[in-house]
């Protein structure tokens, strides 16, 4: 029963398999461009994030309806900071919010689906 409870949650999962660009604001207010992506797996998300500085893979990938979650892990020589991803389906539009780990500040974008 509960196996099938799992099974129906994830053919309700919103689609985003495949690639999505944003326009982010930067701390100086000028748009930065990020790209996403995507694979998923019954309730498991997966992929990578790329902006001027690289491509990273994501983390910790959750897909619950039209809902999605994930943290991207970012490396500066020894240090490294962590991303939160709350993500909220529509189509081909994904909103997002983004917080940094230790800070509350959030960011709110919406990706675009590219393919």
């Amino acid at each position: 029963m509960l196996l099938a409870v799992f099974a129906a949650a994830a053919l309700l999962a919103a689609d985003v398999n495949g690639k999505w660009v944003a326009q982010v604001p930067g701390r100086d207010g000028q748009p930065m461009e990020i790209t996403f992506n995507f694979k998923v797996d019954g309730a498991k998300l997966t992929g990578s994030v790329t902006t001027h500085r690289g491509e990273t893979a994501i983390s910790e990938g959750k897909i619950n309806g039209d809902e999605i979650s994930f943290t991207q892990v970012i490396q500066f020589g020894d240090h490294q900071m962590k991303q939160f991803y709350k993500g909220k389906v529509a189509g081909n539009e994904i909103r997002f919010t983004r917080k940094r780990e230790g800070s509350d500040q959030v960011r709110e974008f919406t990706a675009k689906r590219v393919s």
